[in-house]
């Protein structure tokens, strides 16, 4: 079969390799992926950006939908010819996470998905939603589980601490990236209301169409923070950040008081100071979001098939073009989802 790797840090390092097909132990499925879509998180591993100690040759990409191929023995919950993606996490099941359940990643810690055959744990495997295209499975695992954890906490009526959003609440989502988007699709689908920042005024626009509430240029708008709690009559209740050190700052002055901030990503930078004496005075939750377990991406399957809402990729590219999906990304010209097609 064929297989992207990581043979050194670099997207123009990125190799095609082969490797033998693998074959199933118990309890596991192999599975023939046919699309896979690009995280962040998989251009700083392929960049070397995110761990300096990856082992040399991965395979890269945390996301991935194919059918199931074989299947080992014991295996009961799947069958060949399933339509399925794999869940980040291979030993995040259920429950609260521990370092133990964070082990066993995709793309890092073991071999992620931009391969034709896929070896996975059948207990971190997820049919996927009925009715769906590969592509737009694959855009599940990580983009979408994140922005449902972020919202919802993962669990029903997760209460404040969980960040389970009701009907009115305002959230506030920064950027225009595969989280982000997901965020605006399933807080709209909670009935809550939406902010939503960019340094693009064409990308806003965009999610106008897509349910945003209320835009904000926070390239021409610097002091983003002071619009959004206007907009939001006080201050949003959730803050979606992507930003990390760079704009958590101004998510601090954004929120309101008793709101919570939901710390996604690093888009903006990883070291800064923070306002420690707004948290303590406004009483601020700021809740650290590492994509979710086995049991949430079953729930958000659940959801996204209840509300019969799409994913919205902006590019596909073909198998053979993965550094160029991968230059694509860095650029930051997507809006939504980019997926490579795995033939």
């Amino acid at each position: 079969m064929k297989a992207w790797t990581i043979p050194q840090f670099g997207i123009e390092h990125l190799a095609l390799a082969d490797r033998p097909e693998p074959t199933p132990g118990p309890g596991q499925v192999v599975v023939r992926v046919r699309a896979a879509s690009l995280n962040f998180r998989d251009l700083m591993m392929v960049q070397g950006h995110y761990d300096p100690r990856l082992v040399m040759g991965r395979v890269p990409c945390s996301d991935g939908a194919g059918e199931v191929a074989a299947i080992g023995s014991g295996v009961t919950t799947l069958k060949v010819g399933d339509r399925v993606i794999g869940s980040f996490f291979q030993n995040w099941l259920d429950g609260p996470i521990n370092s133990s359940k964070t082990r066993g990643a995709l793309g890092g810690d073991v071999d992620g998905m931009l391969q034709q055959f896929a070896l996975l744990s059948e207990a971190a495997v997820v049919k996927a939603p009925a009715g769906w295209s590969f592509a737009q499975a694959a855009t599940l695992p990580c983009a979408a589980l994140t922005a449902f954890n972020a919202l919802h906490g993962g669990l029903p009526g997760a209460g404040p601490a969980g960040a389970a959003i009701a009907p009115g609440d305002t959230i506030l989502v920064q950027g225009t990236g595969g989280v982000s988007i997901f965020a605006l699709q399933l807080a709209k689908a909670a009935g809550a209301r939406v902010i939503l920042t960019s340094s693009s005024d064409d990308k806003l626009a965009k999610a106008k169409a897509f349910g945003a509430d209320g835009l904000i240029n926070y390239k021409s708008t610097p002091d983003w923070h002071k619009p959004a709690r206007d907009l939001s009559g006080g201050g949003p209740d959730l803050v979606v950040e992507v930003g990390g050190a760079g704009t958590l700052g101004k998510s601090i002055s954004a929120v309101r008081t008793g709101g919570t901030i939901a710390l996604i990503g690093v888009l903006a930078g990883i070291k800064g100071e923070v306002d420690t004496v707004s948290l303590l005075m406004r009483s601020i939750t700021v809740r650290g979001i590492n994509v979710g377990s086995v049991a949430m991406l079953r729930q958000l399957v659940r959801a996204m098939e209840a509300s019969n809402s799409r994913p919205i990729i902006d590019r596909e590219f073909p198998f053979s073009a993965a550094s160029e999906a991968m230059n694509y990304m860095k650029s930051g010209a997507h809006f939504g989802k980019v997926v490579i097609t795995v033939d």
